[in-house]
């Protein structure tokens, strides 16, 4: 459960920074937009009147002089970029992004629809984000504009902070170049650390941010994600208590402290967190997988039972969730199903050891000793043989009365379980001699 809550904590909590992207490209009028600078161009009358109407935020007229002036300019880059301006404004964001495509096309080198256009598609999680923005950090603004220029820098830092982290370091410090340090650029240098592997970095800076900014819910999530991912979750309940007192329904700080909560072996606890996560969230297959997953760990496998059924009604090939499903009704010693859940998990995802090993343990409870088998040898080519597959190879050829194979396993568990399995041990050592093996 743990390894669950927890990936899905810093996932809710990184998520929470995506909007940043939408709220830089709303903060006020684009850079190349100033009414002043078109008095230079024959176009100066139209532009001007455009521009004018977006900054007064009349785009439906600035919309209309725009096209009139396309009509006869097709190719004109800025008026292009002021026409996706228009859209993007008003959330129009597809149209937008189309007028800004046509921008570049006639202009390559305009910085601003390249980080407008590179804004929108990283707000939309789509891969050209990248291309736009690393083409509009090598560019400058028209007229020169530091802030702008820095934007660029900032928003390809935080598109790269997973993936790329020590691309999205060099974008930030370029970024630091242009403009002063912001409360969020030291919230961004932290997940970038943290990405990178470097958990002290990534821990100083969201101290640093806490220092300003007390109540930062990215901060303490950050913070609180180190100190869980390293165990020390007296340090981090308190954190994240102050913070659930002041947003109660927040989902990642309510799913921190379920992992909390349960690496202190307080698992009612968590699960009556859990509880609360779901209701607040019942069509989140993540929130339904941990709360099932917690019921599970708790031994209330009815509650368990019915919430898998009810996840896999919607992903009926989850494997995760198929595994799950088929611990809990070997727990219940209905085999047959269990097999089945594990076959259903094997067929989506071969490489599934668990699955592979729920089946070869159900197979040997119903002394289905090929199924068994064939499970088992499946299984080892994916990932290496533990004592308990080892004994349930013995156990299953000494059932088919395949003697040398039985005794060459028995020896093999012997050897790898080192008094860790005494009852099977006996057992293997007493096989032995009744198989004239020892």
């Amino acid at each position: 459960m743990r390894q669950r809550i927890f990936a899905f904590a810093f996932v809710a909590a990184l998520a929470a920074g995506s909007s940043s992207f939408a709220a830089a490209q709303a903060a006020s009028l684009p850079p190349g937009t100033q009414v002043e600078d078109n008095a230079q161009s024959p176009a100066a009358g139209p532009l001007a009147e455009a521009e004018s109407s977006l900054a007064a935020r009349d785009y439906a007229k600035a919309a209309a002089t725009l096209d009139i002036w396309l009509s006869a300019h097709p190719d004109d880059a800025r008026a292009l970029f002021d026409r996706g301006y228009a859209e993007d404004a008003q959330g129009h964001t597809d149209v937008a992004a189309t007028w800004y495509r046509k921008a570049i096309a006639a202009d390559p080198k305009q910085f601003e629809s390249r980080l407008a256009l590179g804004l929108i598609l990283a707000a939309k999680g789509d891969d050209g984000a990248r291309e736009q923005l690393e083409a509009a950090a090598k560019l400058e603004p028209n007229p020169p504009n530091p802030d702008a220029k820095a934007q660029a820098d900032r928003a390809l830092a935080r598109l790269l902070r997973n993936n790329d982290p020590e691309g999205a370091k060099n974008a930030l410090l370029d970024a630091l170049k242009l403009s002063p340090e912001t409360p969020d650029d030291t919230l961004l240098t932290a997940e970038i650390a943290e990405a990178a592997g470097d958990p002290d970095t990534a821990q100083q800076a969201y101290q640093r941010v806490l220092q300003e900014q007390p109540d930062s819910s990215q901060a303490i999530a950050g913070l609180a994600h180190l100190l869980i991912a390293q165990k020390k979750y007296a340090d981090a309940e308190p954190l994240v208590s102050s913070a659930l007192k002041r947003d109660p329904d927040d989902p990642a700080l309510n799913a921190q402290m379920a992992t909390i909560l349960a690496g202190e072996g307080k698992e009612a606890e968590a699960v009556s967190v859990l509880e609360k996560l779901h209701g607040l969230a019942p069509g989140n297959q993540s929130v339904g997988g941990m709360l099932a997953d917690a019921y599970m760990q708790t031994g209330a496998l009815d509650k368990a039972d019915a919430l898998y059924q009810q996840l896999l009604s919607a992903a009926p090939r989850d494997p995760e969730f198929l595994d799950a499903r088929g611990q809990i009704l070997i727990r219940q010693e209905h085999y047959a199903g269990a097999i089945a859940a594990f076959q259903k998990a094997v067929a989506a995802k071969p490489d599934d050891a668990d699955a592979l090993g729920g089946i070869a343990f159900a197979a040997s409870k119903t002394a289905q000793y090929p199924l068994e088998l064939q499970a088992l040898s499946t299984r080892s080519k994916y990932v290496a043989d533990t004592p308990v597959t080892l004994f349930l190879y013995a156990t299953a050829y000494d059932n088919l009365h395949q003697t040398e194979a039985a005794a060459d396993y028995y020896h093999r568990f012997l050897a790898a379980a080192q008094d860790k399995f005494p009852d099977q041990e006996w057992q293997a050592r007493h096989r032995l001699i009744a198989l004239g093996k020892k």
